[in-house]
């Protein structure tokens, strides 16, 4: 299949996606004094715009590579909730998969910029686990997704703010092999030992040495390998993809243990890179693609949005043109 194919495939594919969705806030402005309070800036707002993140940037990922994305999550019943389901609506997303709870806050991320610069950021979020009535209610929707839709991959988009739980990730991942649908994991610190079983694990190199509590040489590739190779063997995993910043991203299955180089660029912000990284590396798995193709296209994808200032889905066409342009 030629990459143009493989491009085209991707508009085939349903893709599940559980996680904690938030709400990406900025605020743009100008920075010209010095509070006369405080020694801050001060900031005199020019622009605001909300924009969907975490686990709902994934979902914008997804659509953008042409797939079509189902969003499962618990979020607050809150002013916060009426602004994500606009936000929803606005960009054509499904809600079905999306539970409101009154004991919950939906997240929101505020980022205040003076120029391009990040002045701060403000986080109204809830970090306490969803109660077991919850989980349920959540695996029941998202077992009912997986039944009435056809899915072709599943996503866990953790952000360790409560809507994953070992029990949704166990019951989950159980029911996904029944069907025969692979599991990509892109993880944060308090689950990361309860993915038994997944078929992709896409850790950042941070959380790869905060979830082992091993401090291994990164530049040392042997170290690394090694460290990833207990790692999979014990939580049963196939193949492991670690994303290594400006390094690249290093790919360990029974195939494969390679080192895929990142590409010079113009580095203006690394948020939502690794939302874009799992995404590309869950369609390709999802089109049963080799190891190494799907590590180069998710690394090429995961460069291509750091050029952007701020959390912005990746760009088909653009992804499509550099793959092309590298013989893939």
């Amino acid at each position: 299949m030629s990459i143009q194919e493989t491009f085209k495939s991707f508009s085939k594919l349903n893709v599940l996606i559980i996680g904690d969705v938030m709400i990406d806030a900025y605020m743009w402005g100008n920075v010209s004094r010095i509070s006369p309070e405080a020694p801050v800036p001060v900031v005199a707002v020019k622009k605001k715009e909300n924009r969907l993140g975490g686990a709902a940037n994934v979902a914008l990922n997804v659509q953008a590579m042409g797939a079509t994305p189902l969003l499962c999550s618990i979020v607050g019943n809150d002013d916060g909730s009426t602004i994500l389901f606009d936000l929803l609506k606005k960009q054509k997303l499904s809600a079905e998969g999306i539970l409101k709870s009154s004991s919950r806050t939906t997240t929101i991320k505020t980022r205040v910029l003076g120029g391009n610069h990040q002045m701060l950021r403000v986080d109204e979020e809830m970090e306490a686990s969803i109660i077991n009535k919850e989980t349920d209610s959540l695996v029941f929707v998202i077992k009912k997704l997986i039944t009435t839709k056809k899915v072709n991959v599943i996503i866990f988009e953790d952000y360790d703010k409560g809507v994953i739980t070992p029990e949704l990730i166990k019951s989950i991942v159980a029911f996904a092999k029944q069907k025969n649908i692979p599991t990509v994991v892109d993880p944060k610190k308090k689950n990361f030992m309860a993915y038994t079983g997944v078929t992709l694990f896409k850790p950042n190199l941070k959380e790869l040495k905060e979830g082992l509590k091993s401090d291994f040489d990164q530049n040392n590739l042997k170290e690394l390998g090694k460290a990833v190779e207990v790692f999979v063997k014990k939580q049963n995993i196939d193949t492991a993809l670690i994303t290594l910043s400006e390094k690249g991203i290093y790919t360990h299955s029974k195939k494969t243990k390679t080192l895929i180089p990142a590409h010079i660029r113009n580095i203006s912000d690394v948020s939502g890179a690794g939302d874009t990284v799992v995404s590309v590396a869950a369609l390709c798995l999802a089109l049963n693609l080799p190891s190494v193709l799907t590590a180069i296209l998710a690394n090429l994808a995961g460069g291509l949005v750091c050029e952007k200032v701020g959390v912005v889905p990746i760009n088909k066409q653009q992804l499509l043109e550099e793959a092309i342009r590298l013989k893939l």
